[in-house]
């Protein structure tokens, strides 16, 4: 089953929820074909998910600059200077 779950509130205040599948599977996000084995949005992102059939393998997992390498490759300003 999907589970969102409140994750925690950034400095700024925005809270972030995690959505994931409690039976190991991969979820992926509504309108796309974009799969992870979590997802952390911004409580007001408007981004759903469905559960897959597609089990999450051992190794799949990004680390922490895996992710922020690719979200710098696709644009997204992660500096917090900006309001």
């Amino acid at each position: 089953m999907l589970k969102v779950e409140y994750d925690q509130t950034r400095e700024d205040g925005k809270k972030l929820y995690r959505t994931y599948s409690d039976v190991g599977m991969m979820i992926r996000k509504d309108g796309t074909e974009e799969m992870y084995n979590e997802a952390i949005d911004m409580e007001d992102s408007g981004f759903t998910y469905t559960e897959t059939d597609v089990p999450i393998e051992d190794g799949e997992e990004l680390t922490l600059s895996d992710t922020l390498a690719m979200l710098g490759e696709l644009g997204v300003n992660l500096d917090d200077d900006e309001a």
